[in-house]
């Protein structure tokens, strides 16, 4: 018979799997989005690498803070999204060599955008709720056990 805080921790192990596991599908839809754009509707096609990178961001802040609130994770994936957007706007030549090469390009984008802004933040909120929805869930499985 395993104590509260057993299962507590197990709980946790298996969140982080959770999450993982979403970093990982968030990244190959956005770069999935992006190598089969001309397959998309143009609305999504224009759109999905920005809204799957900042829920990838989301995600990676939940598997790394597992024990912090949503409210933390929502917080640093704006921070992080948007300071990554305002950084493009600094336009030096040896960050410029790094966006200029395929993992720079796709951590630090190239140029600034308004619109990015918009997309990370439609990125957060869907992952927001689909985490939402994973912890309800996950609750109520751990209240069955334990009760």
């Amino acid at each position: 018979m395993t104590t509260k805080k057993e299962h507590s921790k197990q709980c946790y192990r298996k969140m982080r799997i959770v999450y993982i596991i979403a970093v990982v599908i968030t990244i190959l839809l956005g770069l999935s989005s992006r190598k089969y754009s001309h397959s998309l509707l143009l609305f999504v096609a224009l759109n999905a690498g920005d809204v799957m990178w900042a829920m990838m961001v989301y995600f990676g802040f939940r598997f790394i803070l597992i024990r912090k609130s949503l409210v933390t994770a929502i917080w640093l994936s704006f921070s992080f999204s948007f300071g990554i957007e305002f950084s493009q706007l600094y336009q030096a030549e040896w960050i410029n060599q790094i966006r200029g090469t395929l993992l720079g390009a796709l951590v630090l984008g190239k140029g600034f955008l308004t619109v990015d802004l918009i997309r990370y933040a439609v990125g957060i909120m869907i992952a927001t709720i689909f985490d939402k929805v994973m912890l309800v869930f996950i609750q109520r499985r751990y209240i069955k056990r334990i009760g």
